[in-house]
């Protein structure tokens, strides 16, 4: 009998050992799946997009208005983008053979094929001035100014100061060209934060409305609404910060068009005075 006993103690142990064993392989199997489960309801219950959903219409009105202008702000600056670098491009070109040629006519003649440059704009309206105050000095058979560059017995300019202003009428155009549509994008990153801070007082407004409708501070109550307040700032952000950097960066290179259409004016007026005064 008791021979019988010892055998058993270590039967039984070995079967609770081997009970409690598989027990414990399948509690991390439950907790994998437990997890996943919870994460799985947790993703499709408090999704940015599933959270939209149940904003008030404020809030929803306040992401819209942000929405609409991220999209346009993003469509100005990639057409700046390709239009300055098409204009930088035309413009080395043009400079290229503006220098080259020994004739106005002959740079005139390619104008029309470089016409995104803004120094096209300048050359055009300089040239235009510049021969109607000369074919007032000459008979009306005679031809327009062909070779600027030292022919004797050029007529002269009346006034070179009308060349000076016709580029800079000119110049002003031009700039006016280049800043087109840049400025929507700092009325964007002026007011994406303050249209941003208005979603999140009203999402601060929710949540207390919350509290005190139910009575509770539970965090399932206020939540909600600290949650449409964030993205609202989240959005204001994202609509602002893009805005900012490429108004900035646009703008300087407006300023650096800007700087080469003043090089290529007192250029222009340097071989206007050194030929025809």
């Amino acid at each position: 009998m008791i021979q019988f006993c010892i055998r058993a103690v270590p039967a039984a142990h070995r079967y609770v050992s081997e009970g409690r064993l598989r027990t414990l392989g399948s509690l991390p199997l439950a907790l994998l799946q437990q997890a996943a489960g919870g994460v799985a309801l947790e993703s499709s219950g408090t999704s940015i997009v599933g959270r939209v959903a149940h904003f008030t219409l404020v809030s929803k009105l306040a992401l819209l208005s942000l929405g609409l202008l991220s999209v346009i702000s993003w469509g100005i600056i990639f057409y700046k983008l390709w239009t300055f670098r098409r204009s930088e491009r035309q413009s080395a070109q043009f400079l290229d053979v503006f220098r080259r040629s020994s004739k106005f006519s002959e740079v005139q003649a390619v104008c029309r094929s470089l016409d995104e440059s803004p120094l096209v704009g300048l050359f055009q309206s300089a040239y235009a001035e510049l021969t109607a105050q000369l074919r007032q000095n000459q008979p009306p058979d005679a031809a327009a100014p062909a070779n600027p560059r030292g022919a004797p017995g050029r007529p002269t300019l009346k006034s070179l100061s009308a060349v000076d202003r016709a580029l800079m009428r000119a110049a002003v155009v031009e700039v006016n060209k280049l800043e087109r549509h840049i400025t929507f994008l700092a009325t964007t990153a002026s007011m994406a934060p303050f249209i941003g801070l208005f979603g999140t007082v009203w999402g601060i407004i929710a949540a207390f409305e919350n509290i005190g409708r139910t009575g509770s501070t539970n965090l399932s109550v206020v939540a909600p609404g600290i949650a449409e307040a964030l993205v609202a700032t989240a959005a204001g952000l994202i609509a602002a910060i893009p805005a900012v950097y490429f108004y900035n960066a646009l703008s300087n290179r407006v300023k650096l068009f800007a700087s080469e259409m003043d090089d290529f004016a007192m250029e222009f007026l340097n071989i206007a005075e050194r030929n025809f005064t």
